[in-house]
């Protein structure tokens, strides 16, 4: 991804679409639903939207959710008939897909890999880091696993994508629930142990092409959480649109968008749109 320059800004495409129309490509976190949905039916405005992306050969009547599908699951479970999502290009270059890792926190290494050993079609082997890094990056490997001072475990198993994704989601639920684990860009335990003492394994997940994506989410299945990390230019936060606007089932599809795109243009002519070139830290999220 190339360095954004403010004279080549986009205004972030942003739509109401049917809530029916999105597709998820990763599972949604439980223990955040709840709360979300509350938040949906209690709350004024839709601070940030999620992002989307055509699926192929849908026509523009389905959009796989890029980053949001808790929040897209959520309006689903609230009973809203749109959502305003910010639609992007998976093909152009400011949208990347890169990948997170998860830092497990205090979790014993020795009943980690006896409860992965226990999920049917998994196979563990040892490996030196170096190696473990190598086999990864081959795609030989599922996963693997680093501890400090103890090396490194690789996970294998699965000849297709679908069933690679279905063990991968396995050894995602052998902690998913039972410990605290954080999103890591990292594969260094050094840097994952300076940021968290008490992470005990870190467990490195491979880089995932658009098109598996893509494929995966067409067929309904899901990849894990917290796995792919979409970064992408001229995101549009704080949007701030009225709940009342997407809970009324009153208006049509096309009313709402022609609403959207007068009161965008309302806060374009008034300056209320600003684009920050720079990195930002937020304080209220």
């Amino acid at each position: 991804m190339r360095p954004a320059r403010s004279d080549d800004f986009r205004l972030p495409d942003l739509r109401f679409v049917p809530v029916d129309a999105l597709v998820p490509h990763e599972r949604h976190d439980p223990q955040r639903l709840e709360p979300l949905v509350k938040g949906f039916r209690d709350e004024s405005v839709l601070k940030n939207p999620p992002i989307v992306a055509e699926l192929p050969g849908s026509g523009g009547t389905r959009y796989m959710v890029l980053d949001g599908a808790n929040r897209s699951t959520a309006a689903r479970r609230a009973g809203l008939p749109h959502i305003v999502v910010q639609v992007a290009t998976y093909e152009e270059p400011w949208v990347r897909l890169t990948t997170w890792h998860h830092a497990l926190a205090g979790l014993d290494p020795a009943t980690f890999e006896d409860a992965c050993r226990a999920i049917s079609g998994i196979e563990l082997r040892q490996a030196p880091i170096l190696q473990a890094r190598a086999v990864l990056a081959r795609r030989e490997a599922l996963a693997y696993a680093a501890y400090p001072r103890l090396g490194a475990t690789t996970f294998h198993g699965g000849r297709t994508l679908d069933e690679r994704n279905q063990l991968l989601n396995a050894l995602v639920d052998v902690y998913r629930e039972r410990v605290r684990f954080y999103r890591m860009s990292t594969e260094s335990f050094e840097v994952v142990r300076e940021r968290h003492p008490d992470a005990t394994a870190l467990v490195v997940f491979p880089h995932f092409e658009p098109a598996e994506v893509m494929e995966l989410a067409s067929g309904g299945a899901r990849l894990p959480a917290g796995i792919t990390r979409h970064l992408i230019r001229w995101r549009a936060l704080r949007v701030n649109v009225p709940m009342d606007i997407m809970a009324d089932e009153s208006r049509s599809l096309d009313e709402k968008n022609r609403w959207l795109e007068s009161w965008i243009e309302d806060r374009w002519s008034h300056r209320q749109v600003r684009f920050y070139e720079e990195s930002t830290v937020l304080f209220d999220e």
